[in-house]
């Protein structure tokens, strides 16, 4: 996809803020720090879109980013980071529950998960959150450049096989800094948006 625009709507915390352009929405999902940030800046070509942290749990918000005054794309909240209050990740869990159960005009959830390690408890609840909602999806494994390319193909399987889901669903390679996969991912968001 060629990026003409991309930029921050609005960062929301309930639907009465979310925007009202009618455009489909792609969310991404997973866990605190694993890169969902990147992603989003690798995707429009941008060094800092999205606002990118060393300290896990940085986007508290969900984040609404108009791309050609086409699509939204949707950064939300980590989820299982541990250093903050139990108050505060059940608050991002609802953030993300609300968003995700009420807006029609969600589209497509990226689901990120890190590539050297297997998908985690709250990964599988989430992917299975998502499969109970309908919704189309894929997988990306992030941070790709932290393991040699002839090991992605295990590591693909791999969490094929943790997270139960079959080949026909896309789990795409990617990092930001090798600039792997973003041709992939879009393929993958206009594939699903037809």
């Amino acid at each position: 996809m060629i990026i003409k625009k991309a930029e921050i709507i609005i960062s929301a915390v309930e639907p009465k803020q979310y925007p009202k352009t009618g455009w489909p929405e792609v969310a991404l999902a997973g866990r605190s720090n694993v890169g969902k940030s990147s992603l989003i800046n690798a995707l429009v070509n941008r060094k800092a879109l999205a606002r990118v942290g060393n300290t896990p749990g940085k986007t508290r918000l969900i984040n609404f980013y108009n791309i050609n005054d086409a699509l939204m794309l949707v950064d939300l909240p980590g989820y299982g980071y541990a250093k903050v209050s139990k108050e505060e990740r059940a608050s991002w869990g609802r953030l993300t529950e609300t968003y995700l159960n009420s807006r029609e005009e969600l589209d497509t959830i990226l689901l990120l998960v890190d590539i050297r390690h297997d998908p985690t408890e709250d990964d599988i609840i989430m992917l299975n959150y998502i499969i109970q909602s309908q919704r189309n999806f894929a997988i990306v494994a992030t941070k790709a450049d932290k393991i040699p390319r002839s090991g992605h193909k295990k590591q693909i399987q791999r969490i094929r096989e943790v997270l139960k889901i079959s080949q026909s669903h896309a789990v795409i390679p990617f990092s930001s800094l090798k600039r792997i996969g973003i041709e992939e991912i879009w393929a993958e968001i206009e594939s699903k948006m037809k």
